[in-house]
């Protein structure tokens, strides 16, 4: 019978957000936000406080109903993915990846999604900001690599976020020597570009790092292979930090991670 009612709840629930989603104005060119350079990329992962699970279960539809209209909101300006990381990470519960033109428009989405009744259950935990930015070293790579790395990553249901420090040396190197050992780290990192999906985030001085790196694989082993293989190139010796955190989770659409979080 708990069951029974709580399907049904989870239903109705999923009900009310269609007819939200139904409402919504276009949105914006994801594929555009997440292709072309010049756009902020920001992650910000979350606690859910113990007060949540205490709720009634008409209550936690309710809030997560106002959840959905905040996020479908602000769909016409910013492509926003989530992510569960409970059971995966002890940093936080989920996450969430909001990419913009504009960072002013990611804030004023986070200060209303946390002013929501269901953001009002919600600690911050991490906060990363990063911008895209074109290939600075993939110009100068031989043909044969940069025809290597437009094959299509595959995408999978796993996400690790894991934040970069380099030290003072690495910025004092001229540029060509940069150039020499990032394309060693490519060279490494070639065997693993079908099954692992890359993407880079320049956040110095939007951050206490100096990037974020956004994977996204169906293989987790191959991954931790795939890191295990840049910590070897030489451009590694320059990692003045690594991860600490580094977010593990699984990508879920919106309505998925409702569905977890009614229940």
């Amino acid at each position: 019978m708990i069951m029974n009612s709580l399907r049904g709840g989870i239903a109705c629930v999923l009900f009310v957000l269609g007819c939200v989603t139904a409402s919504t104005a276009p949105a914006a060119d994801r594929d555009k936000l997440l292709s072309e350079p010049g756009v902020y990329g920001t992650f910000v992962a979350f606690r859910i406080d113990a007060d949540w699970g205490k709720l009634d279960h008409p209550t936690r539809i309710a809030h997560l109903t106002v959840l959905k209209g905040v996020v479908e909101q602000y769909r016409e300006k910013l492509a926003i993915d989530t992510y569960l990381l409970r059971g995966l990470s002890e940093h936080a519960d989920l996450l969430v990846r909001v990419h913009a033109t504009e960072l002013k428009d990611t804030q004023q989405f986070l200060v209303d999604l946390q002013a929501s009744p269901f953001g009002k259950h919600l600690t911050t935990v991490v906060v990363f900001h990063g911008l895209t930015k074109k290939a600075n070293y993939v110009p100068g790579f031989p043909d044969n690599l940069k025809n290597d790395l437009k094959a299509a990553s595959e995408s999978g249901p796993y996400a690790i976020v894991i934040p970069i420090r380099k030290d003072a040396d690495w910025w004092a190197l001229p540029q060509e020597k940069r150039a020499a050992m990032m394309q060693e780290h490519t060279e490494a990192a070639l065997p693993y570009h079908k099954t692992v999906k890359r993407k880079l985030y320049h956040a110095t001085g939007l951050e206490d790092f100096d990037f974020i790196t956004y994977f996204e694989t169906a293989k987790l082993d191959e991954f931790q292979s795939l890191i295990l293989s840049l910590n070897k190139v030489k451009e590694a010796r320059h990692n003045r930090r690594f991860g600490n955190p580094t977010l593990v989770g699984t990508v879920r659409s919106l309505d998925q991670l409702i569905e977890v979080l009614a229940q």
